[in-house]
């Protein structure tokens, strides 16, 4: 039996060195980039049981420069300007006690 799409994002992302964003996620895994988003708060919950963390690059805005709280989950437009051009955020999986 093959692996469910969590656990092939997980893999994904335990193995990269370069942190990706839910839509570099999609291309690579072949599936749609909202349901990478939806299931990221799952993974970033369920991975810390096995010893591992979710490292959150956070999403900034491309006008303004607004850097937002490190999130699973994405914002629409920045708080600050209202613009929607924003940078996504980027993630990827570490063992615990390492950055």
């Amino acid at each position: 039996m093959g692996m469910s799409r969590r656990q092939r994002i997980i893999e994904l992302l335990s193995e990269t060195e370069v942190p990706l964003s839910p839509e570099d996620i999609a291309r690579i895994l072949k599936i749609d980039a909202k349901t990478v988003r939806q299931d990221l708060p799952h993974i970033q919950f369920s991975i810390q049981r096995k010893g591992m963390r979710l490292v959150i690059i956070p999403q900034r805005c491309k006008k303004c420069g607004f850097v937002f709280k490190p999130s699973a989950r994405e914002a629409s437009k920045c708080p600050r300007c209202h613009s929607q051009w924003l940078e996504p955020p980027r993630f990827r999986i570490v063992k615990m006690g390492k950055k």
